[in-house]
C-alpha cells in the first residue's frame, strides 16, 4: 500500500474489518459504515475485476455491470499494474 495511505486511521478500520466473522456481520457493518452508493460502487468494481479476469470485453462488462469505461479501465490498470490485491482475493475465494 502506498505510504500516504498507510495511516493509523486506516489500520484501525482494517482491524475492525478483520474482526467480522461472517457475511451477516459484514452486511451489518458495511451498511452502517458505507452509503448504499459507496457499497454499490465497491461491488461494481469487484464484479468488473472478476469479468476482466474472465477476458470479457469492455462492452460486455459495461452492459452487465453498468460501469463506465473509465471505471473498467481503472480496474484493469489495478489488475495489471497494482498491488495484486484482486488476484490474492480471487485465488483465496477459488480455494474455498
Amino acid at each position: 500500500m502506498a505510504k500516504k495511505l498507510k495511516t493509523e486511521s486506516i489500520d484501525f478500520l482494517f482491524e475492525a474489518i478483520l474482526c467480522l466473522k461472517n457475511k451477516e456481520e459484514c452486511y451489518t457493518f458495511f451498511e452502517d459504515i458505507c452509503t448504499i452508493n459507496e457499497l454499490l460502487s465497491l461491488t461494481q468494481r469487484f464484479e468488473v475485476a472478476k469479468m476482466l479476469r474472465e477476458q470479457k470485453t469492455y462492452l460486455e462488462i459495461a452492459e452487465k455491470t453498468g460501469a463506465s469505461t473509465a471505471t473498467i479501465s481503472r480496474v484493469n490498470r489495478s489488475l495489471n499494474y497494482g498491488n495484486d490485491g484482486y488476484d490474492m482475493v480471487f485465488e483465496r475465494m477459488q480455494k474455498k
